[in-house]
């Protein structure tokens, strides 16, 4: 069944592509440029995943966040019709959300969906999907359900709601019964009511954390803004988070490194043949 297209369908679109990724070794560029379709090296070939990105998020504003190697993808991107907005410190999910805040605040949109630029495969419906859950909570998280949870972040649910989104540094340390009892994933990629969010970006501002991070060589503190932190603040104000479910784990694969480049490219590969 085709999807009907119509004005619930539009929405805005906020792609974080500013990183390094720095656990892709032998690989200087930025990762949303990365083939999924190689040519000698899994490092060149074509059709870069952002790409795949842009072509199944759904009609409306687009706008990507960017910082390293900003120029090579505006050259990329030139016609795709987007705008870019740059995260002029590496400070998280949260702090690319402040970088684009004029994109937000001022875009032709009532609803946002915010991906990632190293997920290539999440499914237009999908997108969909966390738009219409918007008719019920200001903010909606695009799970999974995982065979091995490994380093993900849970969301603690009550029914459709999210309680809570609990950092594998947390939650690894719960006994088994009670991760057991936390088997719905984050895959990092929500959609929010534009007037909510706008409202919640200056509490937001105002919650930095201080974690470690590797910079040059040495490990330094760095303040850090997190996405997942719209669902604490908006539930002190007595707001619900929703979330829907991912049609399964590889819709929302990251390409974190080199052998899971590897492992998407082969997908994409046999998807292709597929159809």
């Amino acid at each position: 069944m085709c999807n009907t297209l119509n004005r619930d369908n539009i929405a805005g679109s906020l792609i974080l592509a500013a990183g390094k990724g720095s656990r892709m070794k032998g690989f200087d560029g930025n990762k949303t440029l990365l083939p999924l379709l190689p040519a000698g090296s899994p490092y060149e070939g074509a059709r870069p995943i952002l790409f795949n990105i842009v072509n199944n998020l759904p009609p409306g504003p687009k706008a990507l966040v960017v910082n390293h190697k900003k120029r090579e993808i505006i050259k990329a991107t030139t016609n795709m019709g987007l705008t870019y907005w740059e995260q002029p410190v590496l400070n998280g999910t949260g702090g690319a959300l402040l970088a684009s805040r004029a994109f937000i605040e001022t875009g032709d949109f009532d609803r946002l969906i915010i991906t990632m630029g190293d997920v290539p495969f999440v499914r237009g419906r999908s997108y969909l999907n966390l738009i219409e859950e918007l008719e019920k909570a200001p903010l909606v998280v695009l799970g999974f359900r995982p065979e091995d949870k490994k380093k993900y972040g849970v969301l603690e649910v009550n029914g459709k709601e999210v309680t809570k989104i609990i950092e594998w540094k947390y939650w690894h340390t719960f006994s088994q019964q009670r991760q057991d009892q936390l088997p719905i994933c984050n895959s990092g990629i929500y959609a929010a009511r534009r007037n909510e969010l706008v409202r919640y970006l200056d509490l937001l501002e105002k919650r930095p954390h201080c974690v470690m991070k590797e910079r040059q060589g040495k490990i330094v503190e760095i303040e850090e803004f997190f996405v997942t932190d719209l669902v604490e603040l908006m539930r002190a104000d007595g707001l619900n988070a929703g979330y829907v479910i991912a049609a399964d784990e590889n819709e929302v694969m990251g390409l974190d490194d080199l052998p899971a480049l590897h492992k998407a490219q082969e997908y994409y590969r046999v998807m292709n043949e597929a159809t």
